[in-house]
């Protein structure tokens, strides 16, 4: 059951703390957590009211650029921000833009598109090449059916089909759910790594037993600085309106984890692979869409797409790609800002998952403490951190806090017990 939290609530009558947008319709941002709250600095510093439908313990609540709709709903969430957003609660905010930041918002939007509509101002979207792009399986059999190199990837049906195909299993295998949100929210990873046929059935079986769908993939070999991303816009017609590419310098944990440190770079290869699978599948809107080069062939092969906005997207912005107030713009009708060039070599830095890292990495010989440093040595954007608006990453800090001190406390109790 849904729950919407009482919360400080801004209406139009009193919302002294930011100025109105006149005509400029307010933003709502549909989950998300670093990329929603650049996205709402973003948007905000053109005058424009924006807020935050998130769980109510979000560390948006405290960003002065956005006020937080605190909504729960549990394994549901979706249905529950649509609930909310389709009630007489929100009625003052008829007219808003409404943009997803996650893939409960993606999914959300999509499913519901036709009734949210009528009250919001919504992106471009093909919702049947988003909802594709959700589907890990279905994005792969798009990518093959495009001619978009992937790994070797297989779904698995029942146990017997898993035996069938023993022989052509390679290890190590990812063990990735076909809805990534769903697997995320119960295991908080994006998947499950195993290095045999033993482990592996022990895999499958805990996540059917969730009610979970999967596929596996082929772990592509070498280090996290071979994976490079493409981001773009594609207009009504599926032209890409700009152009914009990364890469990894190191994730944690090395070769699983989300990227702990990621560098802007011009990669033309990944933009015609990337532009090749969005256009197959009819895309419209943000595309974002993440390959790995695989050293045994010199291909590069499909790891992910996202129809959103993602992590990185503070990068994006400071690089000198502002995406969410061009999107933004183009939905409200006001002059877009310039899309057409962004600096190679902007850094984004996580420093507590960069540390680990870097620990991680000198444990296998990989990474001198000396090495480290001097790859620090750079102007860095962070991903939650802004000097003017503090509150976030203070609320994010005491949080990562309370759950080392709440482990630490049950690590003691059961070595205690």
């Amino acid at each position: 059951m849904s729950q919407v939290v009482d919360l400080p609530q801004t209406t139009p009558a009193s919302r002294p703390a930011m100025e109105r947008g006149g005509a400029r319709p307010p933003l709502i941002i549909a989950g998300g957590e670093t990329n929603a709250l650049s996205i709402a600095r973003c948007v905000a510093s053109l005058g424009v009211d924006v807020y935050a439908l998130n769980t109510p313990d979000s560390y948006l609540r405290y960003s002065r650029h956005c006020r937080l709709l605190g909504v729960t709903g549990g394994e549901n969430l979706g249905e529950a921000w649509y609930e909310y957003l389709m009630g007489p609660a929100t009625d003052y905010l008829q007219g808003a833009v409404l943009l997803a930041a996650s893939d409960v918002g993606i999914e959300m939007i999509a499913r519901h598109r036709a009734e949210l509509e009528k009250r919001f101002i919504l992106d471009l979207s093909d919702v049947d090449a988003q909802l594709t792009m959700l589907n890990k399986l279905k994005s792969y059999d798009a990518a093959i059916a495009a001619g978009v190199p992937t790994p070797r990837h297989w779904r698995i049906g029942d146990m017997d089909q898993l035996a069938s195909l023993r022989s052509e299993l390679v290890y190590p295998l990812l063990v990735k759910p076909t809805l990534s949100h769903i697997f995320t929210a119960k295991y908080k990873r994006k998947f499950l790594v195993v290095e045999n046929y033993e482990e592996l059935i022990d895999a499958i079986t805990e996540v059917a037993a969730a009610g979970i769908d999967a596929v596996l993939m082929e772990k592509i070999p070498g280090p996290d600085s071979l994976l490079c991303s493409y981001y773009t816009y594609l207009d009504e017609h599926g032209h890409p309106l700009f152009d914009f590419t990364k890469r990894i310098i190191r994730r944690y944990p090395e070769n699983e984890g989300p990227a702990c440190y990621h560098i802007t770079d011009h990669v033309p290869a990944v933009r015609e692979v990337a532009l090749r699978l969005f256009q197959h599948v009819g895309l419209r809107g943000v595309a974002n869409a993440e390959f790995k080069l695989d050293e045994r062939d010199g291909q590069l092969k499909l790891i992910e797409s996202n129809a959103r906005f993602t992590a990185a997207n503070c990068l994006v912005t400071d690089a000198g790609l502002d995406l969410a107030q061009f999107v933004y713009c183009r939905l409200a009708n006001l002059p877009t800002p310039r899309m057409d060039q962004y600096r190679a070599g902007v850094r984004l830095w996580y420093p507590l998952d960069d540390l680990r890292a870097f620990l991680e990495l000198r444990r296998k010989g990989k990474l001198t403490a000396w090495q480290w440093m001097r790859s620090l040595c750079h102007r860095q954007t962070f991903p939650i951190f802004r000097l003017r608006d503090s509150g976030p990453s203070v609320a994010f800090a005491a949080q990562f806090v309370c759950r080392t001190l709440r482990k630490l406390f049950l690590s003691k109790e059961n070595t205690d017990v």
